[in-house]
């Protein structure tokens, strides 16, 4: 991932962006918007090896693919709903903001359940 063309990309867009709100507001929210996306998209394709180093890592100790993929999801979940958040916030609704983080927030726990249920199965096989 090159953060310098990163970093570059965001001052880019945040001057833009208060320069377009103070001559039209409804165009100045879109620029954060695809800058935003477009440091996601850099962002999830420079953790590609991260990702598949996780995999590995779990393939490797003979753990159920499950996990990993729990655990991948739920930073896709989390990353996906900061970015709606912050798009948000951005227009002005924080009240919306604060609804899409909620929603992540049981997006995931909704996502670790069998997770927590594997775990309590676990922990009762070993007490009992």
């Amino acid at each position: 991932m090159n953060i310098i063309a990163i970093v570059g990309l965001g001052i880019v867009a945040a001057v833009l962006s208060v320069i377009l709100r103070q001559q039209n507001r409804e165009f100045g929210i879109y620029i954060p918007l695809i800058a935003g996306t477009l440091i996601l998209a850099a962002a999830v394709t420079a953790m590609r090896p991260a990702i598949d180093t996780v995999r590995n890592l779990i393939e490797s100790t003979g753990m159920n693919n499950i996990y990993g993929q729990t655990l991948l999801k739920a930073l896709a979940i989390c990353y996906l709903t900061q970015l709606t958040a912050d798009a948000c916030k951005d227009a002005g609704e924080t009240a919306i903001a604060g609804k899409v983080e909620l929603a992540g927030k049981i997006a995931v726990v909704l996502l670790s359940l069998p997770l927590f249920n594997s775990l309590v199965q676990l922990i009762t096989g070993l007490i009992g």
